[in-house]
């Protein structure tokens, strides 16, 4: 059986990251069997990222590339209804979330109002990670972020590039059914996993509270929770 591991669960989501939890939507929306094995340490990981898979002894590490071979290996129909432009469209999405994930995640470990709540609420629920190593974690995550580019911008400037993928996200996702009608598909599964870990996350960053007031996006997020969580969960 295809096996996925990556980061652990918080705040009642199955993975506190945002590609993980893309893998992990979409093989439940798919109907793709996986044993899901959480780790904290990705030294074992393709390119040291998760997730990754094993599956049938083929180890396949990046969203994009696991979700291509699940589609291809299990011969999957969840896009196979896709036009050549919403395939576009849901690249250009994909691309976008990219972007998105480094404000995410400046949000959690690089801005000093909300790392603390972040901290907290990780060792709370996994103890076994102390205050010293996430710290470690945190001096790590500066240096990304200031390679990458995001760590060069002040506050202000980091999320106000969020909030622009954010609304381009609000406009997308439909009040009723899902982004390419009333099926889930790939898209959802990606969007899902990037909004959840906004809107579960009682951690009140500008991107949470622009996520709490566009009620069409909380309702996209809210049913695929459902169809792929097998516990129930409201926002804090």
């Amino acid at each position: 059986m295809l096996t996925l591991y990556s980061y652990p669960e918080l705040f009642g989501v199955a993975d506190n990251n945002g590609y993980g939890l893309k893998v992990y939507a979409f093989l439940k929306l798919a109907g793709v069997p996986f044993v899901h094995e959480h780790v904290f340490d990705a030294s074992a990981a393709p390119r040291g990222q998760l997730p990754y898979i094993v599956d049938d002894g083929e180890t396949i590490g990046d969203s994009e590339t696991i979700i291509a071979h699940a589609i291809a290996k299990y011969r999957l129909g969840i896009d196979a209804a896709l036009s050549a432009e919403q395939r576009r469209t849901n690249h250009l999405m994909t691309r976008m979330l990219d972007d998105l994930y480094w404000v995410m995640s400046y949000s959690r470990w690089k801005d000093d109002r909300f790392y603390p709540a972040f901290r907290d609420g990780f060792i709370a629920q996994h103890p076994q990670i102390d205050a010293a190593g996430f710290e470690k974690a945190k001096a790590y995550n500066a240096q990304r972020y200031h390679y990458q580019g995001i760590g060069r911008y002040s506050p202000d400037q980091a999320y106000a590039r969020g909030l622009a993928d954010l609304q381009v996200l609000a406009e997308i996702a439909p009040a009723n059914g899902f982004v390419h009608g009333q099926a889930p598909t790939s898209a959802d599964a990606g969007i899902y996993g990037f909004i959840a870990n906004i809107y579960y996350f009682p951690i009140p960053t500008p991107l949470k509270a622009f996520v709490d007031a566009q009620k069409n996006l909380v309702a996209h997020c809210e049913r695929v929770h459902a169809m792929v969580s097998p516990r129930p969960q409201t926002s804090s």
